[in-house]
């Protein structure tokens, strides 16, 4: 074939032709004209062949505003090559095409797969809380960095990024978070998106790169339980949802989240019982609170004074549960070495030390497993009436007179 054989056409003729039709460049290669509903012309390139045996097919190459005449004659001529091989080339383009999708489906981002792994494992987690903590710490930590990463191209480089920056300030969340991500690494290995070692493996890995965990317990600051009604006093001179839900937290040595989230339908007035469902639960169990007079008087207050229907310790503009930290806030105004979470560890030494309640009571308050899984199993009371006495020996020593001049000492 001569160049002239296969270049007939012209980059202004195919311009500016309008006449219908096809006009062979050669070699196969065919400007396609026609015209559409309103005359506008239509531009477009095809190759024709024809396989031995076969019917004679046209391959469409796009139109000339996207393909030009030489890119054009560059795919005809490739064309050519496969047909010499005896090879169609729509079925070759057609399997470039599906292994592309193929690929394209083949990969999976970190966040997608970090996604796929907490809906797998959902259900078998202890609580919403636990649930809400992997989320939380996927996404603002590790997703900054790598959650649009294809997991198979994630490196030890990557995780180093994710950890370096909080493993001295926030040591115990970046070993959760570490640990987080081998997992999602580990199951995108076992879906095929991945291979080779985890890059967010620690034992012969991490352990080389990144300071060792401190292994010593941090207590969290609590205050002496002689002090505690001190705090309570000062406390009770406060206005607002956030110092009600903090009395209401320490009445019913609750944790933070229970208590935020906690609405009226969870109240038995008449029983005087708080039920928390399993979901808002750290051990994921249902748990019941006898509360004491001035815990009712508590949330008769907030529901007199601040008109919420739904949650006790809501926002009084937004409607919305009381922040967390603006309730902590309320705890550190008035001693900062306390915590909220630390009225717990104050509850629990009160009612060792000064109280005859069996420990398995006091622990029971805290909505804490007490005994092995035997003995668990066969104590199918909770001890709801010993712990009614409890919390109302509690809540008279949170009110009992204080001494002039006493402080609010930390024990932690």
């Amino acid at each position: 074939m001569t160049i002239r054989a296969v270049h007939r056409l012209s980059p202004a003729f195919v311009m500016k032709t309008k006449k219908p039709g096809l006009h062979a460049d050669g070699g196969n290669l065919l400007l396609q004209i026609t015209l559409g509903p309103a005359g506008n012309v239509r531009r477009s390139w095809i190759f024709r062949f024809q396989l031995p045996g076969r019917k004679v097919r046209d391959m469409g190459l796009g139109n000339t505003a996207t393909v030009s005449l030489a890119e054009a004659r560059e795919v005809a001529r490739d064309n050519r090559k496969l047909l010499a091989e005896g090879l169609d080339p729509i079925a070759v383009r057609d399997a470039k095409v599906a292994a592309n999708l193929a690929k394209d489906a083949a990969v999976m981002t970190f966040d997608e797969a970090a996604r796929q792994y907490i809906a797998a494992h959902r259900s078998s987690w202890r609580s919403v809380v636990h649930l809400k903590q992997w989320e939380t710490s996927i996404r603002d930590d590790a997703s900054p960095v790598i959650g649009k990463l294809d997991v198979a191209q994630i490196t030890t480089a990557h995780v180093m990024r994710v950890l370096q920056s909080i493993w001295e300030k926030k040591n115990e969340t970046a070993r959760r978070l570490r640990g987080r991500i081998e997992s999602v690494l580990d199951w995108a290995t076992a879906r095929g998106y991945r291979q080779g070692d985890n890059p967010a493996r620690w034992k012969g890995h991490l352990q080389n790169l990144l300071a060792r965990p401190s292994t010593a317990q941090e207590h969290l600051r609590a205050l002496a339980y002689s002090n505690v009604p001190g705090f309570m006093a000062e406390l009770r001179q406060r206005e607002g949802i956030a110092a009600l839900a903090l009395e209401f937290a320490i009445l019913t040595a609750a944790r933070m989240g229970e208590v935020t989230g906690a609405r009226f339908d969870e109240i038995n007035w008449n029983d005087k019982v708080w039920t928390i469902p399993a979901g808002r639960m750290k051990g994921n169990r249902e748990h019941r609170v006898p509360l004491p007079a001035r815990a009712m008087a508590v949330i008769s207050k907030a529901r007199d004074e601040w008109g919420s229907k739904d949650h006790i310790f809501a926002d009084p503009i937004s409607g919305k549960p009381v922040a967390p930290k603006v309730v902590r806030r309320v705890a550190a105004q008035i001693s900062a070495e306390t915590t909220v979470h630390g009225f717990r560890s104050s509850f629990r030494d009160w009612g060792g030390d000064k109280t005859a309640f069996a420990r398995e009571v006091v622990e029971s308050a805290l909505a804490h497993k007490t005994g092995d899984a035997v003995e668990q199993a066969y104590r199918r009371s909770d001890a709801l009436e010993k712990r009614r006495k409890l919390m109302e020996a509690w809540s008279a020593f949170c009110s009992a007179p204080v001494l002039e001049g006493a402080k609010v000492v930390s024990i932690r």
